[in-house]
């Protein structure tokens, strides 16, 4: 058996850590108990096993993830080897894409600050300030 894989038991928000959905387990674990982490669309526990062939929704604001599980695993693996322990379905790649896309395009239409002012531009911020 390579070493992390799992053909047994692995729990919910381990496999989201391992996967690497999730930094950490605890935060894993706190989406799932928020509801943000859906099993064949149902809310279930952090505890739950999970199998080979799960259907997983994902949600991690803005974007949600509609996955299937491919292969357990009990620890965390590079991020290489994580995306071979699912498939995303094309709609769920394809809306994610678009969104994120369109929280680009936001924050570049932002306008940006020129950073701290010099003092000589303070003094004059100041000056035109205290003329009014």
């Amino acid at each position: 058996m390579e070493r992390g894989l799992d053909d047994g038991r692995v729990r919910l928000d381990k496999w989201l850590w391992a996967a690497r959905f999730f930094k950490t387990r605890q935060l894993a674990h706190e989406a799932i108990e928020l509801g943000r982490v859906l099993v064949g669309g149902e809310r279930v526990k952090a505890s739950r096993v999970v199998r080979e062939g799960d259907e997983l929704i994902v949600r991690q604001p803005p974007v949600e993830y509609r996955v299937t599980v491919l292969a357990l695993a009990t620890q965390r693996r590079p991020a290489a080897e994580a995306r071979l322990m699912y498939r995303e379905s094309e709609e769920s790649a394809a809306q994610r894409e678009q969104t994120l896309a369109l929280a680009r395009a936001e924050r570049a239409s932002f306008p940006h600050g020129d950073g701290r002012p010099t003092k000589k531009a303070r003094r004059d911020i100041i000056r035109f300030k205290s003329s009014y």
